[in-house]
């Protein structure tokens, strides 16, 4: 085994965090999908991410990233970087025990069903990373986990690049962030804290890193963006201490690679002291989201002095070309705390698309974008310009900088319409009646039994509409045709939902590529990608909309269909949008004023949606904000200004209707005991969360907050494959009883049904409807 060299080697110059891993036309999304439908091997699987980690090391080194100085990061994954580590520590919950081998490990298909489920057995629960709109599963960790380490992987991934003529920098989840990112295990006892086992997880890093040292590694780069967030539930004081353990005993190793240890997503705060007094040999600043460090003490500005500090100055988290020469000084400043400063993103770029110059139909507007290629250019030029001076570099400053002009000056960007009728709103825009007169004028309008039962809003997206929207944006299919096949897609859905006996139907947005998207495509302020994907989670991607500019409704969105979805039943039928804060937080949103402006504008455009609902017929309208947790800041202080924001947004826009029409919304993945005054706080008249794979735990957050607006926990988990049992939903039921009145209880699936299949759907939705009847009767007394 050969020691950890002394002094370490150079870190490189400039670098990145993290790169997109589902390749430039969704390769991996692909691959994976066609793994398990099985249509090809596991081996096959492994071949062609072996090939697309190939492209992808090319790629970068061609971008100027070096092919021997480890700034390539070894950060890819099959689905998810925190169950990789999950795997590699092998933790893995009791309840999969039998997928397990004799030596720890999992194949592939065993590590694809702790993260989406298999018959009795519940995928691991998912939430957002940080103020992302990227999903992490989340471990399970209780006394009996039985840390080893299980998985090779990343050793074999370093080997494979090193084989192929690179020195890359294998990255992985600190030990640190991935107990504080864990639950309990459900056999662990009371007040039982994962970040309690840090003293046996250790070992296994420590394992991990000399294995990487054999092979070669000269730098690993161990994650820590856990020490940013204010609102991991675990004290601060039991959190630094952690710190200290986990990197006196890494950095302590004898036979180990150079430790980078990053730490993206905001400021180190009170753990930089901590960090700086190890023996790690480079520490990453966040410079975008976190500030320059200052008022350190003498032995914490000693201590910094001899490492390396990476520069987080070119943002991983938006597209936006940015202003290269601030990036510059602030990289420059940490010169003042250490002689050796390196250049990086501010986080991993697995946030953004691939490059920019694939997209070709957003005129003036590419000219201000960077996607993930391009960011890796900026990184280049900044880092040229930290070792050779400004001056080498003052083209691509320059260039930066008009572009930056230009986008700022640029029509649209300020509209004075949109920023008088912002600017004349008053208190009473936000407010409606009192709840309890909404809730008779309700029961009125809209006779419903007992535990009433909807869906979320989407139906499942089907190969035969995805092919009618691409004829139809290929000029293959007229307008009125594509409509035609919409509309015979509405029959079909509200067919279906009458048959099963559901009680409020929804239309199955057929006509929506995505959520957000479809909404961006009809409002000014915004533009649309062509190629830019980004991953949501596992296989799942999204293409974000680029908003630029002032944000106005030229015309109505979704009108037509609501109606001609109603036009069918007698039963309601709910209108169906994406409220301001999530249209923001699945967005690249412009940076040049706070995003509680821009939710202001976005706020008037649904309120005119709303509006036009309402005067046609529509009684019920959902205005779904899946991402009001995600944008809350990682800093307690900014939590309040946060959420008067995000909630005025959501009241400005359903404020304006009669008190017979009832406002729905619907909150998923995430987690919510942290924002459940502020979900109070929206007003809606019920609300509908994600509680399935938590198995309800969000009930206890309910009760004890005194939410008294209507609820529907989620009863089916929609992002596994499999189809939940009557007694399942029945059981879940039963626990939300325990804690919501009959009378406020609504019965739904936890998300949109677009990414589920039709049978698995219809079999779920008539599971949950069997549950439904099996508890009403029960109910009916309380």
């Amino acid at each position: 085994m050969t020691a950890r060299p002394t002094p370490a080697p150079a870190f490189p110059a400039g670098t990145i965090l993290g790169y997109p891993r589902i390749g430039r036309r969704r390769e991996l999304k692909h691959a994976v999908e066609a793994f398990w439908a099985g249509s090809i091997t596991a081996a096959e699987l492994e071949q062609r991410a072996a090939e697309l980690r190939a492209t992808t090391r090319a790629r970068l080194a061609g971008l100027g990233l070096g092919r021997g100085d480890s700034a390539i990061p070894e950060s890819f994954s099959f689905y998810d970087h925190v169950l990789d580590t999950a795997v590699t520590v092998g933790a893995v919950p009791s309840r999969f025990a039998q997928l397990v081998a004799d030596d720890g490990s999992l194949d592939l298909a065993g590590y694809f069903t702790l993260a989406r489920g298999a018959g009795d057995n519940l995928p691991l629960e998912m939430t957002k990373w940080f103020d992302s709109n990227y999903h992490y599963l989340v471990p399970e960790i209780g006394p009996e986990t039985e840390f080893r380490l299980a998985s090779d992987r990343l050793v074999r991934e370093f080997e494979e690049a090193k084989a192929a003529g690179y020195l890359t920098r294998p990255a992985i989840v600190g030990p640190v962030t991935f107990l504080l990112l864990a639950k309990a295990s459900d056999g662990a006892p009371a007040g039982f804290e994962p970040i309690s086992r840090l003293d046996e997880l250790l070992p296994v890093y420590t394992e991990l890193l000399a294995r990487l040292r054999a092979a070669g590694a000269e730098w690993v780069q161990l994650d820590e963006p856990g020490l940013v967030n204010e609102s991991i539930p675990v004290a601060r004081p039991v959190q630094l201490a952690a710190l200290a353990e986990a990197y006196r005993v890494l950095a302590g190793a004898t036979a180990r690679p150079a430790i980078f240890v990053a730490a993206p997503y905001g400021a180190l705060g009170d753990a930089l002291p901590v960090l700086a007094a190890s023996a790690v040999e480079a520490i990453g600043l966040d410079l975008v989201r976190g500030t320059l460090p200052t008022g350190l003490g003498e032995e914490t500005a000693a201590a910094l002095a001899a490492k390396t500090l990476v520069a987080g100055v070119i943002d991983g988290h938006n597209i936006w070309r940015g202003d290269l020469e601030a990036a510059l000084t602030a990289a420059e400043s940490l010169g003042a705390l250490s002689p050796a400063v390196s250049v990086s993103s501010s986080t991993s770029l697995l946030h953004l698309p691939h490059d920019a110059s694939e997209e070709t139909k957003l005129g003036a507007l590419g000219n201000w974008l960077a996607f993930a290629d391009q960011k890796v250019g900026q990184i280049a030029a900044v880092a040229a310009g930290l070792r050779d001076g400004r001056e080498s570099v003052r083209a691509e400053l320059e260039a930066a900088a008009a572009a930056l002009a230009e986008r700022l000056a640029a029509p649209g960007v300020r509209d004075a319409a949109v920023r008088a009728r912002t600017g004349a709103l008053g208190t009473a825009d936000y407010e409606r009646g009192d709840y309890a007169e909404r809730v008779a004028a309700q029961e009125a309008a809209l006779p419903l039994p007992l535990l009433p039962t909807t869906t979320i809003g989407s139906f499942p997206q089907t190969p035969d509409i995805r092919r009618a929207r691409a004829r139809l944006n290929s000029g293959a299919l007229s307008p009125a045709e594509y409509e035609g096949l919409m509309k015979a897609e509405i029959d079909r859905v509200v067919r279906l939902q009458e048959e099963i006996g559901l009680d409020v139907l929804v239309h199955g947005e057929p006509e929506r590529n995505d959520m957000v998207q479809y909404f961006a495509e009809y409002l000014d302020g915004f533009a649309v990608t062509e190629h830019g994907w980004v991953q949501s989670y596992g296989s799942r991607c999204t293409r974000p909309s680029l908003l630029w500019g002032d944000v106005s409704r030229p015309a109505p969105i979704t009108l037509g269909w609501a109606v001609y979805a109603q036009s069918l039943t007698e039963k309601p039928v709910k209108g169906m949008l994406t409220g301001p804060v999530t249209i923001l937080a699945w967005s690249f949103v412009r940076d040049d004023q706070p995003l509680g402006e821009t939710a202001t504008q976005l706020a008037l455009a649904l309120r005119d949606e709303i509006g036009e609902l309402e005067g046609a017929g529509i009684g019920i309208i959902q205005v779904d904000e899946p991402a009001l947790r995600e944008l809350l800041p990682l800093q307690r202080a900014d939590h309040a200004g946060y959420l008067d924001w995000s909630v005025g947004s959501f009241r400005l826009a359903t404020a304006g209707v009669r008190a017979e029409t009832q406002i729905h919304t619907h909150l998923c993945y995430s987690e919510f005991g942290d924002v459940i005054d502020a979900i109070g706080r929206l007003d809606a008249d019920v609300t509908s969360v994600e509680a399935a794979r938590s198995r309800m735990e969000i009930v206890d957050d309910i009760g004890r907050s005194g939410f008294d607006h209507g609820i529907g926990p989620g009863v089916y988990d929609i992002h596994s494959p499999r189809v939940p049992g009557v007694a399942e939903m029945t059981q879940l039921l039963e626990r939300a009883l325990e804690v919501v009145p009959g009378r406020r209880l609504w019965v739904n699936p936890d998300c949109g049904l677009k990414t589920r299949g039709y049978a698995e759907t219809t079999e779920s939705l008539q599971n949950m409807l069997a549950a439904t009847q099996a508890v009403r009767a029960g109910a009916a007394a309380l």
